[in-house]
């Protein structure tokens, strides 16, 4: 086999990869549906990308939607934690002090700007960049009843411009494909392992906001958990108060 036929054979695989990576156990439906955020991207660049994924969970939907409710709020990210979590390890057990999610809510991935209470929350982070280029972000989750338990999809959808935004596309495509993934399998090990061990924590609470998630986190309310001013969730407050989801401090 030539250089060439071989480079064209792993340049497929990969683009094979990544393609599943993208819609990793969804359904057409699944990918076809609208989900909460769809239209926060209208009118943006038209370098975008997105990515829905989804997974059952064996447990009734209104004991899912607590971990999709604390996810990223002081419990951690359920991904990998050496890469999304400062190298703590998210909760394997609902916080007790995490609060209910309000809009709002700011903290690494932007602030929450959707909630329908036990079905579905959207994440928007409206100014940041990625590789060095301009990009806005949505992170959606939707949990329903399939029947056999409780059916998870998540959907990141994301945008960019300028000179390097189709690198910065693939690039975020090829890291998110892993981590998107990897959370959505912890959140079902976690919620399963709760419902076989519904008293015995494997990571008990030592009252440490920061025990669970290394970035900050800032609730509606003001106050906070994670290490304070770690990554930019206070910035991501002031842009919920800019565009009017939350009132000026």
């Amino acid at each position: 086999m030539s250089w060439f036929a071989a480079f064209a054979a792993l340049a497929l695989l990969g683009v094979a990869l990544l393609r599943w990576g993208m819609r990793w156990g969804s359904t057409p439906e699944e990918r076809a549906r609208a989900m909460p955020g769809d239209e926060y991207l209208r009118g943006g660049p038209r370098v975008r990308v997105a990515m829905t994924r989804a997974i059952t969970i064996h447990a009734p939907p209104e004991r899912v939607w607590p971990w999709i409710a604390q996810l990223g709020r002081g419990a951690g990210w359920c991904s990998v934690d050496r890469l999304d979590n400062g190298g703590k390890t998210s909760a394997w057990h609902l916080v007790s002090w995490v609060p209910e999610p309000s809009l709002g809510d700011a903290t690494a991935v932007g602030y929450l700007r959707h909630i329908d209470a036990g079905r579905s929350l959207a994440w928007w982070l409206g100014g940041g960049r990625f590789v060095g280029s301009p990009a806005r972000l949505v992170s959606s989750y939707l949990v329903s009843n399939d029947g056999q338990g409780a059916r998870l999809v998540s959907r990141i959808s994301a945008d960019t411009g300028g000179p390097l935004a189709p690198i910065a596309m693939l690039v975020f495509a090829c890291i998110d494909s892993i981590m998107a993934c990897r959370q959505l399998v912890g959140l079902r090990d976690r919620v399963e392992y709760c419902e076989r061990n519904p008293t015995t924590p494997r990571d008990p609470e030592t009252g440490d906001r920061g025990q669970y998630q290394r970035y900050e986190i800032c609730y509606a309310s003001g106050e906070s958990a994670g290490v304070q001013g770690d990554e930019e969730g206070a910035r991501w407050r002031r842009a919920a108060i800019e565009d009017g989801i939350l009132r000026p401090d």
